[in-house]
């Protein structure tokens, strides 16, 4: 099994990418393929079929998932050069 740097709970800050910049708290690991869903980050649109919950069907926005290679956590970030002092 993999150990990962950043775990579930975690704060982080999304380094690279089309995200870039973005914070969040992670809500889940995905193992197998090194990713993680963050809170707030690469939000994709769901279509959702007619239910009991939702009589018309909807489109739903959820958390897709963002290489953990990509992801700092928040307390190192900030120590960090990367971030720009004010």
């Amino acid at each position: 099994m993999q150990r990962f740097h950043v775990k579930r709970g975690d704060s982080v800050v999304v380094i690279s990418g089309s995200q870039k910049g973005k914070e969040g708290k992670i809500l889940e690991v995905v193992a197998a393929k090194s990713r993680a869903r963050v809170e707030g980050v690469a939000l994709v649109k769901r279509h959702l079929k007619k239910s009991q919950e939702h009589p018309q069907g909807t489109i739903a926005e959820r958390e897709g998932t963002v290489h953990i290679s990509n992801l700092m956590l928040k307390s190192v970030f900030d120590a960090s050069k990367r971030k720009k002092a004010p």
